[in-house]
């Protein structure tokens, strides 16, 4: 069994899985309370399945980008646990969390393309492409979103009678600003059920983290632009 820890947002989840079963599943309905909510619903979950943290195969973190404070939460719970009870630990990207939530609910079909989107400030936001089986075509990247963002694969994926999925904690803000009528945008924050398939893939493959080493992915530096007023 595999403990799932999804605290890169303002949504705290956790759960359980096995063969990418999910087999307990808890959330707080984004209150932004990872600091006080991670480990009392570490434990909750533990004991809805009677088990103790030695019993877990894994454990397996959302690795980011997103919030500073909710990353470091989730990773440090995630190297406490992996490094008392003697487990492997495991990293998931939060982009990937999304695109794999998607897949696993239904919601990807009918699309070419899936560009999850994680909230940064203002228009800007931590994206990346990926296609409808899950595969990541692009670097993670800081995007601000303009009207001309992402026109390539919303083009491409028309010309072949398909739509784009934009879905994350972002989608809502960028839906103003993105007009194609093959882009559908889904608000949804990332949850820990979408580490499930990614997490049994790596545990398999055995690609597991340094507990003593790991950080993770904040990618919070965007590039600076010039402004063009004149100062003197």
């Amino acid at each position: 069994m595999i403990l799932l820890i999804e605290t890169s947002t303002a949504l705290t989840s956790v759960a359980i899985s096995e063969d990418e079963k999910i087999l307990y599943y808890k959330d707080d309905g984004a209150s932004r309370n990872q600091s006080a909510l991670t480990a009392p619903f570490i434990k909750e979950a533990l004991d809805s399945q009677a088990l103790k943290a030695s019993d877990l195969d894994a454990v397996c973190v959302s690795m980011g980008p997103g919030s500073y404070t909710g990353l470091r939460v989730g990773v440090s719970s995630a190297k406490g646990l992996c490094f008392g009870a003697k487990v492997p630990m495991l990293a998931v990207g939060t982009l990937d969390c999304l695109v794999w939530e998607a897949i696993g609910s239904g919601k990807a079909g009918g699309y070419k393309y899936i560009v999850p989107m994680i909230d940064a400030r203002r228009m800007e936001v931590y994206t990346a492409v990926f296609t409808a089986d899950g595969k990541r075509t692009t670097d993670v990247t800081p995007s601000i979103i303009d009207g001309t963002s992402f026109s390539d694969i919303i083009a491409d994926a028309a010309a072949d009678g398909k739509k784009v999925l934009f879905i994350g904690d972002a989608a809502q803000k960028c839906s103003n600003v993105i007009s194609a009528p093959n882009a559908v945008f889904a608000q949804q924050y990332p949850t820990a059920r979408g580490l499930a398939r990614p997490a049994m893939e790596k545990f398999k493959a055995g690609q597991f983290q340094d507990v003593a080493y790991f950080e993770p992915f904040y990618l919070k530096d965007f590039v600076a632009t010039v402004s063009k007023k004149k100062l003197f």
